[in-house]
């Protein structure tokens, strides 16, 4: 009989090394999985969709007629996707970014303070239909705007703010202390020591955090379908009060299609809007990494 040697693993260490690997396995296990399962919808949604798309397809706007042969395109509704983005951005970012200033550079740090910051929080999480009843009651009827894309870019602007003063703040918070001492003590006023000092500094952050809420607020549909936006219409709107159809109401009408022509449109919708949030992903990480190299604290 052999008798074991002082670093010889005891029965203890051996069930922890067995319980670990079991959770590595577990973990991986779940990880490819979640991977797979990915794979095989996009892998699906591409196979259906990359053949509808083409030169056309982008770019001819939607046509009654034109959808019984299943050859309708989907050029008005990038369009009003588009605008509705825009006034969505010029609304939310600007507001979103100055509430994120106040709360972390000039509110008083106090239960006040901190009771509004979890509720902003909590705002982010909410469900987007909420948000399109809100937008329905209060920018469709209350304000009597209309069911057209100045609505629609107001409900997702306040959709997407909780999400911009989130991320604008912890950009905020990650420029260090010691930059706002050293700003004050050479009798820069708060302003000064923010403008000149604090958003440079924070801004690869901030524009991070607004790129990725605008491509949160480009697959929305719920809202847009809450407030009454229409889900076609022969119309190209490019101004604010035109009524017009964007790529989110479009892919759900023509997925409410049981033609098999149609629902290959539909796929091709998904694969155009799949690719515009893909790009705005990539443009806030390119973007952000192009910004941080500059910043030399």
């Amino acid at each position: 009989m052999t008798t074991p040697g002082p670093f010889a693993p005891d029965a203890a260490l051996r069930r922890r090394q067995t319980k670990e690997k079991l959770a590595q396995g577990l973990l991986f296990t779940a990880s490819s999985m979640s991977v797979l399962i990915l794979a095989v919808l996009l892998g699906r949604l591409l196979w259906d969709g990359l053949p509808a798309i083409d030169w056309g397809f982008l770019t001819a706007k939607y046509s009654p007629l034109a959808l019984l042969t299943g050859t309708t395109g989907i050029g008005d509704a990038i369009v009003a996707s588009a605008v509705i983005l825009v006034f969505t951005m010029l609304f939310a970012v600007p507001l979103g970014v100055a509430g994120a200033i106040y709360l972390n550079e000039y509110a008083p740090k106090g239960r006040l303070t901190r009771m509004i910051e979890t509720t902003i929080a909590n705002l982010a999480g909410v469900p987007s239909v909420v948000y399109g009843l809100l937008g329905l009651a209060i920018f469709v009827r209350f304000l009597q705007v209309g069911a057209n894309m100045l609505a629609a870019a107001l409900t997702l602007g306040v959709l997407i703010l909780p999400i911009i003063i989130v991320s604008s703040q912890e950009a905020l918070r990650a420029v260090p202390n010691q930059l706002r001492d050293a700003s004050f003590g050479l009798g820069a006023t708060k302003w000064q020591t923010v403008r000149h000092h604090v958003l440079p500094y924070a801004l690869p952050g901030i524009l991070t955090g607004n790129i990725l809420a605008l491509s949160r607020a480009a697959g929305e549909t719920a809202p847009l379908l809450v407030i009454g936006l229409p889900v076609y219409t022969t119309m190209v709107g490019v101004g604010p009060l035109d009524p017009g159809t964007p790529l989110q109401t479009r892919i759900f009408f023509l997925a409410s299609d049981p033609r098999a022509t149609v629902q290959e449109l539909a796929a091709g919708a998904v694969v155009v809007l799949l690719a515009v949030t893909l790009l705005l992903n990539l443009a806030a990480i390119v973007l952000r990494h192009r910004l941080s190299k500059r910043i030399k604290w």
